[in-house]
This record gives structure tokens, C-alpha cells and sequence, in this order.
């Protein structure tokens, strides 16, 4: 006997929280907090759901952490897809409500598959490290306005508030590290993880934090879902440039990073780099290979569970 599971589409913003329910055609809206949410999941009943909603750049955490720590399934859409396939259905309008009705049929009509479902270790891994990369990037404005000021009381500030942010910093690497100590799947996975050239700890802390995929899907999926894998343009005869795009930018981030340091300091990978400069000379499209390389790596190390060997 096959069980039905309900697909609920959900339009995030700031403040609401626009739901469509499929299954029953009803539309509701709540406020987009802990209480509105854990409020609106216990009228659910514990039916089998699939929630549908756009990744929002951070509205939808508060969703993404009260569905994970009740078991529900959840499939977060690129907001770009989302709308193609509003499209291609003839939907052209846009409203909140419309929304939520196009991402619940989306989950239907497309057969969406929930996503890997992180551990409460990794959400909080996760939430330490974006802060430890806004705290980085501040540090990195006030290192430049400090640069543009004579002496005086402005740059004092500056400079006691970069100091600031400096302890700061130290402090969420401690929090980090000790978070990742309290899991023994974490620690594993980071030990394999470091074992390959160029990742070190700022990228192995980003993979397994954002990455839960990693070492369950094929080379390709794992790929596309890191942004690193290329688009084709083809239309007949003619070959356009290959390109990527969408995926989780701070992951994608984080493997071009790996990927400048494996090219010069590790000898199997600076060939490839260089093979790579032989066929296309821009190094920036070198680098997106050899960081796409790194992480087919990865996703083979943490599945076989054997560290990379040179």
C-alpha cells in the first residue's frame, strides 16, 4: 500500500509565511517565527509532507531548522527554476499566494525529491561560519577605510573596532572547532576531507556544514548542486561557451579557493591546472576545473570512507 504525501508549497518573505496545501486547495498565512511555525506544524498531525519552498537567502531558516527537528521533508528550490517553471505552466502573474500554489504544483508535476537533511551539529556549523564569514568580510571594509584616513580619532575607531572583530573571529573558530568535536561523523569526515590537497580548514568546515550531499550522490549531481557543473549553449551547429551558474555559492567559493592553493602546491594537480591553460588560457576557467576535480575528490572520499592518496 502506497501512502499519499501531501506537497505544500510555501512563499518565504521577511515577515510571512504564504502556504498553499495541494491536497485540500486552501491557502493560509502565518508570521515567519519560531512560535507562528511550530504553531502551524502541530496542526498538521504528523500527515507525510513535502514543503516546497525558494532558497531566500536566509528567511527561510527558521522554516528550514523547525521542519528538520520534526522529521519533515523539504525540497528548497532555486528561486530561478522556480520561476521557469511558472513560465512553461503559463503563469506570468506573481503575487505571494500565486507563489505558493505554482511551488506546490512544481512539487507535484516535477516528482521533487526532499533534500538531505542536515544534523542539528551541521545546522549549527553552518550558522557559525556565515557569521565567521560576515565578520571577515567587515574586517576587510574597515581594513580598506582604515587605509583611506589620515591619523586620527575616526581611525582609532577603526582600527579598536578591527581589533574587535579580531577576537571575534578567534572566538567562532573556537566555537566551531568544539562544535565539531561533540560529533564523531563530523570529525571523521573532516579528517578524510583535509586529506586532500588545497582544502584546509576554512573549505573542509564549509563542505561539511553545506554540503550534507556529499558522498551520496553521483559526480555530476554532486556537481550541479555546487554550481560547479558546466552549462551547455548549443543551438545547431553553433558551440557556445560553457558556463556555470546557481548552486550554493559559498561552497563553490570555498573549492576555488582550494583549487589556487592545490595549483601550486601540490604536483598531480598543478599539471591538470596547466593541461587545463594548454586548451583555454583564462585561468579562471582552469581553476573551475581543477575545483570541480577537488570536489568529484571529495564526494568519492567520503564515500568510500578512505582518505585521498597521492
Amino acid at each position: 500500500m502506497t501512502i499519499h504525501q501531501t506537497v505544500i508549497g510555501c512563499d518565504v518573505s521577511k515577515a510571512r509565511l504564504d502556504i498553499f496545501d495541494n491536497d485540500t486547495g486552501q491557502f493560509c498565512a502565518i508570521n515567519n517565527n519560531v512560535k507562528a511555525i511550530s504553531d502551524w506544524l502541530n496542526k498538521l498531525g504528523g500527515q507525510d509532507v513535502l514543503m516546497v519552498f525558494e532558497a531566500t537567502g536566509g528567511y527561510d531558516r527558521v522554516l528550514m531548522r523547525s521542519l528538520e527537528e520534526r522529521g519533515i521533508s523539504y525540497n528548497r528550490v532555486n528561486p530561478a527554476r522556480a520561476r521557469d517553471f511558472a513560465r512553461a505552466s503559463g503563469v506570468l502573474a506573481k503575487t505571494d499566494r500565486l507563489d505558493a500554489k505554482v511551488l506546490a504544483d512544481m512539487g507535484v508535476r516535477m516528482d521533487l525529491q526532499p533534500d538531505t537533511v542536515s544534523s542539528p551539529e551541521r545546522l549549527e556549523i553552518a550558522e557559525l561560519s556565515i557569521r565567521r564569514d560576515q565578520l571577515v568580510e567587515f574586517r576587510k571594509q574597515d581594513r580598506t577605510r582604515a587605509s583611506l584616513i589620515p591619523e586620527g580619532q575616526a581611525k582609532r575607531s577603526i582600527e579598536r573596532h578591527i581589533s574587535w572583530l579580531n577576537k571575534e573571529v578567534m572566538h567562532l573558530d573556537k566555537a566551531i572547532a568544539d562544535k565539531i568535536k561533540t560529533s564523531k561523523q563530523i570529525s571523521k569526515q573532516i579528517k578524510l576531507l583535509i586529506s586532500i590537497p588545497g582544502i584546509g580548514p576554512i573549505a573542509v568546515t564549509v563542505l561539511v556544514a553545506m554540503l550534507p550531499e556529499l558522498g551520496t550522490r553521483t559526480r555530476r549531481s554532486i556537481a550541479a548542486l555546487s554550481g560547479l557543473a558546466p552549462i551547455n549553449h548549443d543551438s545547431g551547429k553553433h558551440r557556445g561557451k560553457r558556463r556555470i551558474r546557481g548552486g550554493r555559492r559559498r561552497v563553490r567559493e570555498a573549492l576555488y579557493m582550494a583549487a589556487l592553493s592545490a595549483s601550486h602546491s601540490y604536483a598531480r594537480f598543478k599539471e591538470f591546472y596547466q593541461q587545463r591553460l594548454k586548451t583555454n588560457p583564462r585561468a579562471k576557467v582552469a581553476l573551475i576545473a581543477l575545483a570541480r576535480k577537488i570536489l568529484v575528490i571529495a564526494n568519492a572520499v567520503i564515500r568510500e570512507q578512505k582518505p585521498f592518496t597521492t
